[in-house]
């Protein structure tokens, strides 16, 4: 058996306003954005890899709404893998991206914790290099 991730989702209140944000601030790409009736389907990437996509989903049940900001219970929801987290992480603050400090560098790299337009935590993550 052969499987992969490809699309998980997270609850958003405007999906507009998601879009500006993943799009706009964190530098994500639209892979699709449809309509079918009332239904809007809309999926970012990272640009470089397309392979996994958020579905930034309309929250319109009242247990779908409760869910927004909440999705990771305290903690990333995902993380994003960057070639330099420093520079990202200054680049994300001018651009009025909220972090909950300053990068560390931990045993599996140097990464930060930021938050989404409604509070989902975000890791932004430097990879350490491996050493053969």
């Amino acid at each position: 058996m052969t499987m992969r991730l490809a699309v998980f989702t997270l609850f958003v209140n405007d999906q507009d306003q998601a879009l500006r944000f993943y799009v706009d601030r964190l530098g994500l790409a639209v892979a699709e954005d449809n309509r079918m009736g009332d239904y809007r389907w809309l999926l970012v990437t990272a640009p470089q890899s397309r392979e996994v996509a958020i579905n930034l989903e309309l929250a319109r049940t009242p247990a779908q709404r409760a869910l927004v900001g909440t999705q990771g219970g305290g903690k990333p929801v995902f993380a994003l893998v960057t070639d330099d987290c420093a520079r990202d992480f200054q680049s994300l603050k001018a651009l009025g991206v909220t972090f909950d400090g300053e990068p560390q560098r931990m045993p599996y790299g140097t990464g930060v914790t930021l938050k989404d337009l409604y509070g989902n935590s975000i890791y932004l993550n430097e990879e350490k290099e491996r050493e053969f």
